[in-house]
């Protein structure tokens, strides 16, 4: 019985892994996010580290990357910027391969 024991352990420890990464990535994802945004909007380095963090704690409103296409669209709109719903993803597809990258790149 230890032997199922040890395997259910693996996988919980390996479940738990799994998800502490995610989380970081997402979490790193929004961040990048939020200066790639503060670039568009010329925000000053400040306001740039502010507006990363406003971006990575909208991520927590609702589950799903909504919330956050929603801020962006809307910061951006507000500031004056050419931006639709399609380069939002975009941006948020690249931005987690990014953001994977560098996690990798610690370990």
């Amino acid at each position: 019985m230890t032997t199922f024991d040890d395997r259910e352990r693996a996988f919980e420890t390996k479940f738990a892994r799994d998800e502490d990464m995610a989380f970081r990535v997402i979490a790193r994802r929004n961040k990048l996010l939020g200066q790639w945004a503060a670039g568009l909007m010329k925000l000053t380095p400040e306001e740039t580290d502010a507006y990363s963090r406003a971006v990575i704690h909208a991520e927590f409103e609702e589950a799903g990357d909504e919330d956050v296409v929603r801020k962006l669209l809307g910061d951006l709109t507000a500031a004056g910027v050419e931006v639709d719903d399609a380069m939002v993803r975009k941006a948020i597809d690249d931005q987690a391969v990014e953001a994977r990258r560098q996690l990798m790149e610690l370990k």
